[in-house]
């Protein structure tokens, strides 16, 4: 608390007094400065150490500020700190926020051939080549435990579960999941591969998919399907690191992601916020959701594994901070701040640990979007599990939420939006 205390204190000296240093050209005392996120990242102690080293940590930040006018529209003003969509980086469960939002729209288009479906509607999987496992029918008395839209959608929201997005990824389809993306504006974003050891051709190829009632009734099949494109990735040959290990070997040459998964931050971003504020990206798409759809995403985006009141994740193992990084962390002890929501999506692999969020102050009406992405592998050796994450990663995602939070907070709004409690 000390360091962010320190950091915010600097900020404001500069803001009032002009003070030389970082800011020395600023002159106008009305304005805060020409660069909010460059100021506020240079001027807190606690984010120093990564942010002198911005290459070697490859380091990108979002911060997007959100004002109201007098009909409380928002309006978005975004800066952002080396950001570069052709930095490579692993998006590891990021990748889980647009597979859940293209598997709902798709699902209200497959209504229109099969009105009685549902996110709750009983979704069997089958197998059909390499690398597909499959889930067989069956009708729990516990609705919480039902294979289905609905429920892997909020398994993947609230704890990250990687067997619900490698469903959702057979049920959308390589294919289909690329046609979405690029006609919402995200023609270089590639999703493909489950979160499995499967090679790249088995990746385009995906399971048959059945929806049945709770008697067992098949109300919708979906085919196995293999998409006939060969997906490149948009930034050529991709490696990282010095070496990795595969098979318990040291394997002395860089680990290579070409054929991995690629999502941007940018890209990211924009799609939580046309979830969140539909309409808001001029020019741009929103996907097909109903209002009911946005609901439900917000809160699972938004909501902590045990408030859920989603039963399988009611053990205390999931902390109120289990996947918010911006802001707490991922300490065990951290207790919610109150009045505060973080509607966000993470990922955590390979040594990268990212963080696309989303928030809002039921106390001082403050809102923002926060976005970002570190590297911590100081050792360049992938798949050792020797990555920094404890030490370096998680502790500035956190200094970083909290510094924009107090400022925010702080920061004079002429009209003041009170989000209400979420549903």
């Amino acid at each position: 608390m000390l360091a962010r205390a320190l950091g915010l204190g600097l900020i404001m000296i500069t803001m009032i007094g002009g003070s030389s240093g970082h800011l020395s050209s600023f002159t106008n005392p009305t304005v805060e400065y020409a660069n909010p996120l460059d100021s506020l990242l240079h001027s807190t102690p606690a984010l120093i150490p990564v942010v002198q080293h911005p290459d070697k940590y490859e380091l990108q930040v979002i911060y997007t500020r959100i004002d109201r006018d007098a009909e409380l529209k928002p309006h978005f003003t975004q800066y952002s700190y080396h950001l570069n969509d052709r930095a490579y980086f692993n998006p590891a469960s990021l990748v889980k926020l647009p597979v859940a939002v293209l598997s709902l729209q798709k699902l209200n288009k497959l209504r229109q051939q099969a009105p009685v479906l549902s996110r709750q509607t009983i979704m069997v999987t089958g197998a059909a080549g390499r690398c597909q496992t499959s889930v067989p029918f069956a009708a729990p008395a516990d609705s919480d435990r039902v294979a289905s839209i609905g429920n892997y959608i909020k398994r993947m929201l609230l704890v990250s579960d990687n067997q619900a997005y490698n469903r959702l990824y057979e049920f959308l389809g390589q294919q289909y999941l690329h046609q979405e993306l690029g006609r919402l504006g995200y023609p270089s974003a590639r999703i493909t591969r489950r979160f499995a050891p499967c090679d790249t051709a088995a990746n385009r190829c995906t399971n048959p998919i059945t929806f049945h009632s709770a008697t067992g009734q098949a109300l919708y099949q979906q085919p196995a399907a293999c998409n006939p494109q060969r997906l490149t990735n948009p930034l050529g040959r991709v490696t990282k690191g010095r070496g990795y290990y595969a098979g318990g070997k040291l394997i002395e040459r860089p680990y290579d992601f070409t054929t991995a998964n690629y999502l941007p931050l940018q890209a990211t971003t924009d799609l939580l916020r046309t979830v969140l504020f539909p309409g808001s990206i001029h020019g741009r798409p929103d996907p097909a959701l109903t209002t009911t759809d946005r609901a439900f995403l917000r809160y699972y985006l938004g909501a902590t594994p045990a408030e859920s009141g989603f039963r399988p994740f009611s053990s205390p193992s999931y902390f109120p901070s289990y996947k918010k990084y911006l802001y707490y962390g991922r300490h065990r002890q951290a207790q919610p701040e109150p009045g505060l929501r973080i509607y966000n999506i993470v990922g955590m692999s390979h040594g990268y640990l990212a963080d696309c969020a989303y928030f809002t102050d039921q106390k001082s009406g403050a809102e923002f979007m926060l976005s970002a992405v570190l590297y911590v592998n100081t050792d360049g050796i992938l798949n050792d599990g020797q990555y920094e994450y404890a030490s370096i990663g998680l502790p500035f995602l956190a200094e970083l939420g909290q510094a924009f939070y107090q400022l925010e907070r702080r920061r004079p709004r002429q009209n003041r939006f009170i989000e209400g409690t979420a549903p």
